[in-house]
C-alpha cells in the first residue's frame, strides 16, 4: 500500500487497460486454441478491436474487464454496420 503525504493510504494502482487487456485474452487462450484457423483470426480481430477504446476503458476500472472489452467490441460492430448500411443507400 503507498502512503500519501498526510500519512493516510493513497487510493489503489489501477493496472494500465492495455495490460488489462492482453490478461484477459490470455485468459481465453484455451478457447482460442480450440477454434478453426479462420474462427482464431476473427477473435484475434475482435480483441484488437477492443484496444480502440483503451483510453475509454481507463475510465471503467472494474473487477469484470470482460464487459467493458466486449462493449468495445460491440461499439466497432455498431460503427461497421453503419458504414455498410449507409453505402447501401448510397446505391
Amino acid at each position: 500500500m503507498t502512503i500519501s503525504c498526510l500519512g493516510g493510504p493513497m487510493g489503489r494502482t489501477v493496472m494500465p487497460f492495455s495490460s488489462v487487456l492482453e490478461e484477459e485474452r490470455e485468459r481465453w487462450k484455451g478457447f482460442r486454441q480450440a477454434l478453426s484457423k479462420e474462427d482464431r483470426e476473427a477473435f484475434d480481430r475482435l480483441f484488437d478491436r477492443a484496444k480502440f477504446h483503451t483510453h475509454a476503458s481507463v475510465y471503467m476500472a472494474h473487477a469484470w474487464p470482460l464487459e467493458t472489452i466486449l462493449l468495445s467490441i460491440c461499439l466497432e460492430h455498431e460503427k461497421m454496420l453503419n458504414d455498410i448500411l449507409s453505402k447501401l443507400k448510397e446505391t
